[in-house]
């Protein structure tokens, strides 16, 4: 007796979505449309766990740093102005 490792599945997508799809099986990028979903869902998967990883590391630990020592905040006018101040570098790095 076999076990399956695949499951068939049907899907529904918008008109431009399936060219999209039909096409990179087309250019020989992949083999089927099931590869192309294949590869995108890994890419999907693979985003979600470094988020998830970056929440739990980094966003975590400031948190804890902010609980342990509040006078870190920063206010949200004094956020904005910052914001507003590196947009404004980067535009006038770029030439725009």
């Amino acid at each position: 007796m076999s076990v399956r490792t695949t499951r068939q599945l049907s899907i529904t997508l918008p008109h431009q979505m399936a060219e999209d799809l039909k096409q990179r099986v087309a250019s020989g990028a992949y083999a089927s449309e099931s590869e192309v979903i294949r590869d995108g869902l890994r890419v999907l998967f693979a985003r979600d766990k470094a988020v998830e990883e970056w929440l739990r590391s980094e966003v975590a630990a400031s948190v804890e740093e902010l609980r342990a020592d509040p006078s870190q905040a920063v206010g949200a006018e004094d956020m904005r102005a910052h914001l507003a101040e590196w947009h404004a570098e980067r535009l006038a790095d770029s030439g725009s």
